[in-house]
């Protein structure tokens, strides 16, 4: 039986995307596998979820290259990752599955005017046009993306810039990070988030509870978070 999270309120949300608001690992997976595998590399889905969950495309294909025992020189890391954000806008032709309890949640939160943000290693340009699809994009003051960083996670680098560019935002609503709340699926998420002083709220969609314990909170599904203090 689902068990009922209830969390404070907080001042500000940030989230994460792949594995949080839609279920696109696979998509990523896929997209990893069309472009390295030609090259001789590959990973089965599993060592995907246990080792690149989490990185940015430049640090999965640097770590690709590492485990096979292959160099990897900037501008062929640069090739790589273009190739395979064209591989993932034709998969992402095929649709995309969103993630029970999201929407509802990111609506009622920008109806209740808490700022919000998305802190992701996916490229800008994997992000924008799924959220303009969701109708979700006008909720969001700031997005991150691995375009602004230059560590991925469990770096926290994304999530300070994110807590940054929020408290810029709205300097009369955020008065400390650790009022505000990250929403993580995987170890990595959470620690960046951690990192950052941020609490953490992580839902079981791509790795097991026990696995997330780093969060403040865990849930099977954001359908079964309450938010205390709002409207």
């Amino acid at each position: 039986m689902a068990v009922l999270q209830t969390v404070r309120r907080p001042e500000a949300v940030i989230f994460d995307f792949d594995g949080v608001i839609v279920d696109t690992e696979p998509l990523h997976y896929d997209a990893f596998r069309k472009v390295l595998e030609p090259l001789g590399i590959s990973f089965t889905w599993k060592t995907y979820v246990d080792t690149y969950l989490g990185f940015d495309d430049r640090d999965a294909f640097r770590e690709a290259f590492r485990s096979h025992g292959r160099a990897l020189e900037d501008r062929r890391l640069s090739q790589l990752v273009e190739a395979k954000s064209r591989v993932f806008q034709e998969i992402l032709r095929a649709g995309v599955k969103v993630y029970p309890g999201i929407l509802p949640m990111i609506e009622s939160l920008h109806a209740s005017g808490v700022p919000m943000a998305i802190c992701s290693g996916a490229l800008r340009s994997d992000i924008d046009p799924i959220l303009s699809g969701l109708g979700v994009a006008r909720c969001f003051l700031h997005i991150v993306t691995a375009d602004d960083v230059l560590k991925s996670k469990p770096d926290p680098e994304c999530y300070v810039l994110a807590i940054r560019r929020l408290s810029h935002s709205r300097p009369q609503v955020i008065s400390a990070p650790r009022n505000c709340l990250a929403v993580e699926d995987t170890p990595a998420g959470i620690e960046a988030a951690k990192g950052a002083g941020l609490s953490v709220l992580a839902v079981t969609n791509s790795h097991p509870a026990e696995e997330l314990a780093g969060a403040d909170f865990v849930t099977d599904s954001l359908e079964n978070v309450r938010l205390t203090g709002m409207p």
